[in-house]
């Protein structure tokens, strides 16, 4: 039976990994004096082999999308050498097999007969399709705490960037006014937007009612509010822990 794992992180470290050494694994953090190894690109078989040939289970510390916390992973069994080559002498011998009943085997010949087709001219209907309507503006908006409403003041949001959903890029949120400018083009009868914030490892999609007709001077300027707390995180790190499913063995950092 296949040993089973999850990983864990019971306390996410806070500290800002994009601001560390990097090395060939991941990053180096000077006040743990430690390795954290990422995780956060590899794939489901990686992370098995990774924690298969991982003798000290007990002191990893990495950084992992929040979704592979959700993932369920195997020990990587040994390969059995003897195994393997009866395995590839059976594929061998099927191959060889199916070549010579192959090439004993002589397609018979095609006979087709062809008919002059008969053709039809259907009348089409003529249909037009309707035209979309759009708008274009530039959008000042400013982002506040709900709270406290002024800019956002936490060190985790330093580098916020927000999409519009009718603009063409992302655009960096001034971290001292809360502001940003974008070009966007949406339907004329457009009630909503979308935008969708990140910063470092968090990120927050949000709709907010407008009203085309508050566009002055071919500029939209709205003030959004955004509670820190309903952000969530793309990416965790800290204390690696690796429960096991098939047994009560924990090991946890």
């Amino acid at each position: 039976m296949k040993k089973t794992f999850k990983l864990a992180i019971n306390t996410p470290c806070d500290a800002d990994l994009d601001g560390m050494q990097k090395t060939n694994t991941g990053f180096f953090c000077d006040s743990c004096a430690k390795n954290v190894i990422d995780l956060s690109g590899k794939s489901n078989y990686e992370i098995s082999k990774f924690i298969t040939e991982t003798k000290d289970r007990s002191s990893i510390c990495a950084r992992l999308k929040t979704t592979q916390l959700e993932d369920e992973f195997s020990i990587l069994e040994p390969v059995n050498p003897v195994s393997s080559l009866k395995y590839a002498v059976a594929v061998a011998a099927s191959v060889l097999l199916t070549a010579n009943v192959a090439g004993q085997e002589k397609p018979a010949p095609k006979v087709e007969q062809t008919q002059p087709s008969e053709s039809f001219a259907l009348g089409k209907i003529a249909y037009q399709q309707p035209v979309q309507q759009t708008v274009s503006f530039v959008l000042k908006g400013k982002i506040v705490d709900t709270t406290t409403k002024k800019p956002i003041d936490d060190k985790r949001f330093a580098k916020m960037t927000v999409f519009v959903t009718g603009a063409e890029q992302t655009v960096e949120i001034d971290r001292m006014t809360g502001t940003f400018s974008v070009p966007v083009t949406v339907d004329k009868n457009q009630k909503e937007l979308h935008l969708s914030f990140s910063s470092n490892d968090y990120y927050l999609d949000k709709s907010y009612t407008i009203n085309l007709n508050t566009i002055k001077k071919n500029t939209l300027t709205l003030s959004f509010a955004i509670d820190p707390k309903d952000f969530r995180m793309l990416k965790i790190a800290g204390g690696m822990g690796v429960i096991f499913q098939n047994k009560s063995d924990k090991t946890n950092s």
